[in-house]
């Protein structure tokens, strides 16, 4: 998609605050994004980082005349999170996030604010960061923790609040039919 989206033309201020209003709302459920912030890779200041990086984001629009090509929007958008967050994300997001914006940013200029209107009136199912955190704790065990929501997301993780494998109990366990299965000795000792 290197095609440009738009060939200029300003937005009205109604069209620049609902692109705004846009970006923000894509970028609040942007789930790298804000595990970026949420953890801290940003340092102190990472929710300001974000902030910026949507800020910058509306200006790439607002601050030139276009014609706005998707590879330069994304472009900009790495080099900022790699710069604020020390990261990479490798996910494919930066892509797909720089294609919504652009795709809003065409209706905008139309006076479009369909799927602004959509992303405001689908509110997001709670947090994308603890969604996430639900899915893998969901994939890993049985237990449930709802407790994820009250994070600050100003700490760093602690190695004690990371999931890590269980180790597997010293003495084998009986099976549902009363067989013990007993693991093979290891190092060789006992081979003639």
């Amino acid at each position: 998609m290197s095609a440009s989206t738009s060939g200029g033309g300003g937005l009205s201020s109604q069209a620049a605050a609902a692109l705004q209003e846009g970006i923000g709302l894509v970028f609040g459920r942007w789930t790298a994004l804000q595990m970026a912030v949420e953890n801290g890779w940003g340092g102190r200041d990472s929710r300001a980082k974000a902030d910026r990086l949507a800020a910058d984001v509306l200006s790439f629009f607002t601050n030139s005349k276009g014609p706005y090509y998707y590879d330069d929007l994304e472009e900009m958008m790495f080099d900022s999170i790699s710069e604020s967050f020390n990261a990479d994300f490798e996910d494919g997001s930066v892509g797909e996030v720089a294609e919504q914006v652009l795709i809003m940013h065409e209706e905008c200029l139309q006076n479009n604010y369909s799927s602004i209107e959509k992303l405001r009136n689908t509110r997001a199912q709670g947090n994308a960061v603890s969604q996430s955190r639900m899915m893998v704790t969901d994939e890993g065990d049985d237990s449930s923790d709802d407790s994820s929501d009250d994070d600050d997301g100003d700490e760093p993780a602690r190695a004690d609040d990371m999931s890590v494998d269980e180790p597997k109990p010293s003495k084998p366990a009986p099976d549902a039919d009363g067989w013990t299965v007993v693991p093979p000795k290891r190092g060789g000792r006992g081979k003639n």
